[in-house]
């Protein structure tokens, strides 16, 4: 009740008089709701809904295309079906209560009920709602996938229109989860690197036992009946010859077919039959097929008994063991292959069945019966009268006493979808049948109408094994006949004045409707009503609904008789018909909280969470009946105290067929007391069902332990669950009350998930309604959350063969993520309490306690420095313009470049003379045309060419400061452009240059929308030079003057200018050069974006300063022809490549598959030596991993590819080279990564992560690992940030605005303590250093750098530190339909972006799959997932993601999503 005063103000208000309503619609609903509509549970759950006082919701409804929305036609009107893995669902209904209640306030001592723990308030933390409306709007497409959409100039925030809807509905979000919620559990992880739960402390307010220890219950003495056959098969041969003319079946028929009834002379000549054709004519004489004891499957469907009993009995004359199952329909019928298991470990050889139901079985193209997943072989045997010869008649069957061999296995499906095999001796099977006799009052030649399923559970034991004891005239009412007829059966008790049925409630639900058309019906001769699942608690409402109305009809009171049962106890209880007796059935009133506690308490409140009671009767005769605790050592309940029911009988199952272990556990238990004493010298037998002795040995059942969940300490029932979901407005979306509920295993907990099926005339937005109103019904009545609501399409939930929803099949789908729902609604915030504590950053360690000469806490310090850089090997020249004239003088016809265009052919290529004649004629335009001046800059516009590389020479000559830029993409230049046009403002560029085809476009009707034409500085076109060359070309003569400026927009969405002067531009080609081995000589294949970073240096640079010939690959041609780059390099046999991560994913996915027809065609990679990926982020250990050993057959070394790391302040930190050892691995555990500490793990450890060293540190670079807070020193194998001291460092950040100095610090940090006196670079970036066993060419131990990530892009939540790279990869892994995800966050909520492909139906599968994997491996709830089309995600041409820019587009609501899930 105050959880639900807690959250009202943001649930629906339903006008009106809800009860009154709630009662309307029980008088006048159909069949399918009225059957789970209880009063009492309704009153609670509309009382609950009630105090709501606004009709807005508060919850944000998720987004869907139009194309998601299901619709699916209305069917047929067919009776309802079961709402949970077994048929035995029963019903809601009003119950009073009787002498319980007296009797449970002894049993507790006068304990009042126990009242629920006040809910604390707990936020998830958000930010300010004023953030999304003081922000601009922001442009977005996600078609463009390489170019930035906006500037932003060292700053991460993010422009929106306030009136996004996206952002209204995450800011609707927000609200919601600021309201207060359930008290957190005790946090767990004590230590940050153990996953140690902590032992919950009791609460003294939570309820407890108090009563003593309970007694065991006797029932009373079996009487042994005179002339009792000492065997069924006895039995059957006496009624077979003394009253061959008894009816013993009656089937009836959904069509128009008399009747059909089998005598008992006919089924003891048929099952001599049987028995005597599966003894001798199967095999040989020599070598039969079966042998007495061997197990046969009995395969007869539902309408066919009299073929079933039969062969049952048929089984039991040749002493072999029936093994009765479902037909299979399909191949994959739910639960099908588990029950092919359960015949595999029978040793089941042959399969007995009927001539109809073998011509019905799929079969192959051959004729045969088609095998099924998991089965064994089997051979079919049909066994119809006209199939089988007459058994000799010097041949006769040895009919023993019964013995404790076995009589038949009865199969039983368990919670998580295993089918056991429960073994029945043939003692068992007589004295169960004689208890029943007695409990029953049976009586020779009586009639039974038998409604339930007979091969299995009370079906069996009454209508095929106790009929025959007792010669009883059974008439079978199959299932299809009920869903035609739901009234045929009380038809069949007037017709044949039958004096018992057996049915469950959900029949009787059935025939309410039904009778109403109905005015001669006469229920008087029924002495015995049983009903199979009585004891559930929700089958009250049906028993008291059908007694209301038939009791009119001559239906008596006394004759409504619940059972409990089971298939490893039997019968374990039945209330007994007494003719003329008015005593009323014991009923009580039991509070939902106590129950989840375990706790018997009476309500005595206002009802709103109450659970009604009846009792099932006393003790079978001859049994013990005892209650034990549901831990693992047996121990007797107290009186008031909630156990599982075990029961010591001969008449009970006696093992798990072949499972000694789950046998001993279930069918040998020895109670124990308090003292830890024997309780009984008897064994006893676990039921499997949940309750309590009541007053005179009354047995009560609470649930069954398979529909048990324990979520935080508490134990709920999902028949509880279901009730309650179905009292909330069940007629207007809930497809015939079909809805199951189970459990799943997050985070250490169980968790709720309610799936239902939908009507298909059920609108969008209602169903959300509903299902908000669900969420919050549950949680006010049981105080528990619900994790996930799925709402399914009509018909999609897999049946079980009578109808119900198959639960373990349908929790399989949704954890396989093939459930395909139309609605989801996640509630993770409100569910998870057991997130580990949120870090709390200590105290840091002052430098004098730590700082010890070289040491740092007792390690080496972590720097490494790359090879010197010798005065031998600096060349003569220290800038690049005078190395092209060298180069142009000494070796005029060398070729410095070589452009391959899509076709694999040499499209042109450039020497040293005739690259420096072109760069002199551009820089005497740059003179003569623009008119440029010393240190003027100038944007290059150029496609990847050897025209850029001209220009960039050229402006070198001209003394210009040349900023290459990515050109605007012709299909998309509405978005591209306005990003080249910011480049050049922001690089203050007084001039353009380009090729006359963009020139063109730059002034297009289309360029001219989007940019005005006349804000454009003067655009020169180099395609038309003039011949003659500069006069005077520049010669710098500052090393430290500015060279270039070096433009990219980093994943943050921060776009950033470096300055690169000549010295660290010489420097940075020299380390290059030394590293690679880089001689004029040598050949090298660049398949790299030239705009940025390294990949600009090895484009432009490096050929000229090395001398090597620079085999260039544009990026883009690969999208024509992807297998241009190995193509190229097979031919040209070239040694070394340089590529990137994008170029990597693209032949991976496009070519791995077709490696054999590339060796075919003579592609041959065994001649590369080194193929380098170039990034600046974290080696994709995996992406390298599969692109070396899916093209390991055309030759490539394993050891070849490795990566390069550079950043903004040094484009090359550390690049692998020719020489040196290979790159390490190691695995670190990613629960230490996020409170920034490094703990070294083994391969395969939980929560490890691989780490691949980036390459080794290129000469003349000095690296040093500092605390990016204080600045300190960190020792070796220790996580902080990569520092960079090195000749070839950015000089520093080019801003318009003259902000230089916000991040001054990057370029010019000093330690806090220890070396304060050189200046170190910082890059940005966490990672650590790490000495290695191997050594370098030096003869020195190898120092490891391993890049973890950057700092800019971690997300702080909950104060630890997360990498997105982290939880993506996780998601990847979820599903295969996920092709790209990326994160991000908002207001302190995580956004989950994934790429779907396949069907839009699997768009919904994604949300609970990610949500759970977040929660398993990262310990983050996920506020927002969003689905949507591939190539969504930006990519820029590093093949990094653009994470920022898909935020912007996300809250603009641009990305076009096919569906949003905000999760509560």
């Amino acid at each position: 009740k105050k959880r639900a005063k807690l959250i009202r103000a943001y649930l629906p208000h339903v006008p009106g008089n809800t009860q009154r309503d709630t009662l309307l619609h029980a008088t006048c609903c159909s069949v399918y709701t009225l059957y789970r509509m209880i009063y009492v549970h309704s009153e609670a759950v509309q009382a609950a809904l009630e105090r709501q006082c606004e009709r807005k919701m508060a919850v944000p409804m998720p987004s869907k295309r139009r194309s998601l929305v299901v619709q699916t036609s209305m069917e047929a009107y067919t009776p309802p079906d079961s709402s949970s893995s077994s048929e035995a669902e029963g019903s809601l209904g009003r119950a009073t209560s009787a002498g319980v209640e007296a009797w449970i306030s002894r049993a507790i001592r006068g304990s009042s009920s126990s009242t629920t723990s006040s809910s604390s308030s707990h936020s998830n933390g958000s930010a300010n709602a004023a953030r999304l409306a003081e922000n601009s709007a922001h442009n977005y497409n996600s078609e463009h996938k390489h170019l930035p959409a906006a500037f932003r100039k060292h700053t991460y925030c993010v422009g929106v229109p306030v009136s996004s809807r996206v952002s209204a509905k995450i800011q609707q979000l927000v609200n919601t989860l600021k309201k207060p919620k359930r008290r957190p559990l005790r946090e767990f992880f004590v230590d940050d690197f153990e996953e140690l739960l902590e032992v919950q402390q009791p609460d003294p307010s939570l309820p407890r036992p108090e009563g003593a220890e309970s007694a065991i219950a006797q029932g009373e003495e079996l009487c042994r009946f005179k002339n009792c056959p000492a065997s069924v098969e006895a039995a059957l041969q006496r009624w077979g010859a003394i009253a061959p003319k008894a009816p013993c079946l009656t089937i009836t028929h959904a069509n128009t077919k008399q009747p059909y009834t089998l005598t008992y002379g006919k089924l003891w000549s048929r099952s001599m039959k049987v028995a005597y054709y599966i003894l001798h004519k199967l095999g040989t004489k020599q070598e039969p097929i079966i042998h007495p004891g061997d197990r046969v499957a009995l395969v007869y469907p539902n309408n066919d008994p009299a073929a079933f009993v039969v062969a049952f009995y048929g089984c039991l004359l040749a002493e072999v063991v029936p093994v009765p199952i479902e037909v299979p329909l399909t191949k994959k019928d739910a639960g099908s292959q588990q029950i092919g298991f359960l015949l595999g470990s029978c040793g089941v050889a042959v399969a007995l069945t009927s001539d109809a139901c073998h011509k019905g079985l799929p079969k192959s193209l051959s004729g045969d019966i088609m095998q099924f997943k998991g089965w064994p072989k089997l051979l079919w045997v049909v066994t119809d009268s006209k199939h089988l010869s007459k058994s000799p008649r010097e041949w006769y069957p040895l009919i023993k006493d019964a013995n404790n061999d076995t009589a038949y296995i009865e199969y039983k499906t368990c919670k998580d979808g295993s089918v056991l095999g429960v073994t029945v001796t043939r003692m068992s099977m007589l004295t169960h049948c004689q208890t029943l006799t007695h409990t029953c009052g049976y009586k020779e030649a009586e009639t039974l109408v038998n409604v339930l399923d007979f091969k299995k559970d009370v079906g069996l034991w009454h209508g095929i094994h106790m009929s025959v004891l007792n010669m009883l005239h059974v008439v079978s009412v199959p299932y299809a006949l009920m869903k035609v007829n739901p009234l045929s059966w009380i038809q069949k008790v007037c017709q044949y004045k039958a004096k018992v049925a057996c049915v469950k409630s959900r029949d009787l639900h059935w025939a309410l409707v039904a009778h109403r058309d109905q005015s001669d019906l006469n229920l008087s001769s029924l002495r015995m009503l049983l009903v199979a699942d009585g004891a559930n608690p929700w089958s009250i409402s049906s028993c008291d609904a059908f007694l209301n109305v038939f009791q009119s009809m001559g239906l008596r009171s006394e004759v409504i008789c619940p059972c409990a049962s089971s298939p490893e106890a039997l019968t374990v209880a039945v209330r007994r018909p007494i003719e003329g007796s008015s005593k009323v059935a014991g009923r009580g009133l039991l509070g939902m909280t106590g129950l989840s506690h375990g706790v018997i308490r009476v309500d005595t409140g206002e009802k709103l969470s109450v659970l009604t009671l009846q009792d099932s009767g006393s003790p079978m005769p001859g049994a013990l009946v005892c209650v034990v605790k549901l831990e693992s050592v047996p121990l007797l309940c107290k009186t008031d105290e909630i156990g599982e029911i075990c029961v010591s009988s001969i008449a009970t199952g006696t093992s798990y067929y072949g499972l000694t272990g789950m046998t001993k556990n279930t069918f040998e238990v020895c109670p124990m007391s308090d003292s830890g004493a024997s309780a009984s010298e008897c064994v006893f037998v676990r039921s499997g069902l949940l309750g309590f002795v009541g007053p005179g040995g009354a047995i009560f059942v609470t649930g069954k332990m398979d529909g048990l969940i324990q979520v935080g300490g508490r134990r709920h029932n999902a028949d509880d669950i279901v009730a309650t979901a179905l009292a909330v407005e069940p007629m207007k979306f809930v497809y015939r009350g079909r809805i199951a509920v189970f459990s799943i295993t997050v985070l250490h907990d169980e968790r709720v998930v309610v799936v239902a099926e939908q009507r298909p005339d059920s609108k969008e937005e209602e169903s959300f309604q509903w299902m908000s109103r669900v969420l919050q019904a549950i949680d006010g009545i049981h105080q528990v959350g619900v994790y996930c609501l799925a709402l399914v399409p009509s018909n999609t939930l897999p049946k079980t063969p009578l109808g119900g929803i198959h639960l373990s099949e349908t929790k399989q789908l949704f954890q396989e993520g093939a459930l395909h729902p139309c609605n989801v609604l996640m509630c993770p915030h409100s569910c998870v309490t057991n997130l580990p504590k949120p870090r709390q950053k200590q105290p840091e360690v002052g430098p004098a306690s730590v700082m010890v000469g070289n040491l740092v806490a007792g390690k080496r310090m972590a720097q490494a420095s790359g090879r010197d850089l010798s005065q031998e090997d600096n060349d003569q020249f220290l800038f690049l313009s005078e190395v092209l004239q060298w180069r142009a003088q000494t070796t005029p016809d060398h070729i410095l470049y070589t452009l391959i265009n899509s076709r694999g052919v040499v499209g042109s290529s450039l020497t040293c003379l005739q690259l420096h004649k072109r760069a002199e004629k551009i820089s005497a335009m740059l003179f003569e045309r623009a008119q440029l001046q010393n240190g003027d800059h100038v944007a290059l516009v150029y496609p990847p060419g050897l025209d850029l590389i001209a220009a960039f020479y050229g402006c070198l000559y001209a003394g210009c400061i040349p900023i290459t830029v990515r050109p605007p993409h012709p299909q998309n230049i509405s978005t591209t452009l306005p990003t080249v046009k910011m480049i050049v403002e922001v690089s203050r560029s007084v001039c353009v240059m380009t090729t006359q085809g963009i020139c063109k476009l730059l002034r297009s009707k289309e360029a001219s929308t989007a940019v005005d034409l006349r804000s454009w500085p003067p655009v020169l076109d180099t395609d038309d030079l003039p011949k003659r060359r500069s006069p005077l070309l520049f010669k710098p003569c500052d090393p430290e003057s500015l060279a270039y400026l070096d433009f990219s927009v980093s994943t943050t969405g921060m776009l950033a200018g470096v300055k690169m002067s000549q010295s660290a531009t010489s420097a940075l080609c020299r380390s290059i050069k030394l590293q690679c081995e880089l001689y004029p000589s040598r050949e090298v294949a660049v398949c790299l974006d030239p705009y940025c970073g390294l990949g600009f240096v090895v484009w432009c640079l490096c050929s000229v300063y090395a001398g090597h010939q620079s085999v260039l690959i544009p990026p883009a041609e690969l999208e024509v022809n992807p297998a241009l780059w190995l193509v190229s390099v097979s031919q040209l046999r070239v040694r070394d490549t340089f590529c990137s991560y994008s170029v990597l994913e693209l032949c991976t996915k496009t070519l791995g598959s077709v490696t054999d027809s590339l060796k075919a065609r003579g592609l041959d990679l065994s001649r590369v030596r080194t193929c380098v990926v170039v990034a600046e982020e974290r080696p994709r250990i995996a992406l390298t991993q599969s692109f070396s050993k899916l093209f390991k057959d055309v030759g490539l070394h394993p050891r070849a590819v490795s990566t390069a790391f550079g950043c903004r302040v040094n484009l090359a930190v550390c690049l692998q080279g020719t020489s040196g050892p290979d790159p390490t691995t190691v695995y670190v555990d990613m629960r230490a990564l996020r409170h920034d500490r490094l703990r070294l793990v083994e391969r395969g450890s939980p929560h490890s992560l691989p780490l691949m060293e980036s390459g080794k540190i290129l000469p003349g670079v000095r690296i040093i690992i500092a605390n990016p807070e204080t600045k300190g020193p960190i020792g070796d194998s220790h996580l902080g940030e990569i520092w960079v001291h090195s000749s070839q460092n950015a000089s520093g950040y080019f801003s318009v605005f003259g902000e230089e100095n916000v991040h001054s610090d990057h370029f010019n940090a000093r330690l806090s303590f220890g070396d304060t006196q050189t200046v170190w670079a910082r890059t940005g970036y966490l990672g650590f250093l790490r000495r290695t066993e191997l050594t370098d060419a030096s003869g020195e131990r190898h120092d490891a750098l391993y890049v973890v990530g950057a700092l800019d892009e971690a997300m702080e939540l909950r104060g630890m530190r997360y990498h997105p790279i982290d939880i993506e990869t996780s998601i990847i892994r979820t599903h295969k339909s996920i092709t790209e995800c990326a994160v991000f966050t908002w207001t302190k909520l995580l956004v989950v972006v994934v790429e779907l492909d396949g069907s839009e139906q699997e768009a919904l599968d994604l949300v609970p799959m990610v949500t759970n994997v977040v929660l398993e491996e990262h310990y983050l709830i996920v506020g927002v997932v969003v689905v949507v089309d591939t190539g969504v995600i930006p990519i820029n041409s590093r093949g990094e993601k653009q994470r920022m820019h898909l935020r912007d587009g996300f809250l603009a609501d641009q990305l076009d999503p096919i569906y949003v899930a905000y999760n509560m």
